[in-house]
This record gives structure tokens, C-alpha cells and sequence, in this order.
């Protein structure tokens, strides 16, 4: 089993940065490719960044390209995710998942991941 915490949310001025962070305990953290998701009031869960097993391989969606970066570091069992330039509409709960992996995938569906943290509130304010 693994268990995921998210901290770093909370309220910034359209902007401003935000750096979210993902820990992770109970399995060997490298073994995982990671991503992170948001959910917006009313909205579906969507895919925001994904990073392979050894950082080699990132994507992110187009809504985020240019203004957040994932980042991870085995050692410390924790990914990141850095966000800059935020605007309202990136207003959600944040998420991050894990989905044990080969060492070079990453994965842009939900349903692809096993372990889910609790989600962490982020609200940009105009």
C-alpha cells in the first residue's frame, strides 16, 4: 500500500506561484511514474503534469504548459509541482497519483493510477 500527502495549496492572487508537494510512504517511491490531476467545483477530474519513474519523460496539458513544472526526488519520496503565473481558472482541488511503471511512461488518464492522495484545495483570486 501507499499513501500520498499533498501540501502547498492555499490562496494567491492571479499571478502569483504556488509550489505543491506530494509525499509518499509505504512502497519504493522510484518505482512509480507520478502525475498530477485538479477538480474544479462541478467539473470532472483532468490531467495537469506527468512525470516518468526517473524524470526523464514530463508532459503536461496544454492549460498548464509554460507556467507550472513537475519535478521529483526519489531520495525524498516527493514530487513537486511548481506553479507560476496562476490564473483563476486554475482554481481546483489538486491531486497527485501514482502508477507503478516502466521507467520511461507517463500517463495523462486518471484511470491509469493506483494510489491517490486526499487532494489539496488551490484558489487564485482575480
Amino acid at each position: 500500500q501507499v499513501q500520498l500527502v499533498e501540501s502547498g495549496g492555499g490562496l494567491v492572487q492571479a499571478g502569483g506561484s504556488l509550489r505543491l508537494s506530494c509525499v509518499a510512504s509505504g512502497r519504493t517511491f522510484s518505482s512509480y511514474a507520478m502525475g498530477w490531476f485538479r477538480q474544479a467545483p462541478g467539473k470532472e477530474r483532468e490531467f495537469v503534469a506527468a512525470i516518468s519513474r526517473t524524470g526523464v519523460n514530463i508532459y503536461y496539458a496544454d492549460s498548464v504548459k509554460g507556467r507550472f513544472t513537475i519535478s521529483r526526488d526519489n531520495a525524498k519520496n516527493t514530487a513537486y509541482l511548481q506553479m507560476n503565473s496562476l490564473k483563476p481558472e486554475d482554481t481546483a482541488v489538486y491531486f497527485c497519483a501514482l502508477h507503478q511503471a516502466n521507467y520511461y511512461s507517463v500517463y495523462v488518464t486518471s484511470d491509469a493510477y493506483e494510489y491517490w492522495g486526499q487532494g489539496i484545495q488551490v484558489t487564485v483570486s482575480s
